[in-house]
């Protein structure tokens, strides 16, 4: 079976996707407003960089966009180990300077 990013499929080209959903694959990172922010925004500079069309890059956003509710959190404890050995991954706050 082919494998092709799910992206392609939200965005009209072949639906076939082999990995986790997106709330068990993040379910283990405390992934805050900030951090979701921040790669929103690396993630529009990458599309305008590779030259993507714009309407193409929106529609890009818009589907991203889709996934905050699901795999944004405030704490850790919101948090889950997707296995026994799995440890709960805490980034630095993007937006705050390290003092």
């Amino acid at each position: 079976m082919q494998q092709t990013d799910f992206m392609a499929g939200a965005l009209g080209g072949p639906n076939v996707y082999c990995g986790r959903l997106h709330v068990a694959a993040h379910e283990h990172i405390l992934i805050t407003e900030e951090s979701f922010e921040v790669r929103n925004v690396l993630l529009r500079e990458s599309l305008e960089e590779a030259g993507i069309a714009q309407e193409v890059a929106d529609a890009w956003m818009r589907v991203e966009d889709a996934f905050r509710k699901s795999i944004v959190r405030t704490r850790l404890d919101e948090c889950q180990k997707r296995h026994f050995t799995d440890e709960i991954l805490d980034f630095p706050n993007p937006l705050r300077k390290a003092s």
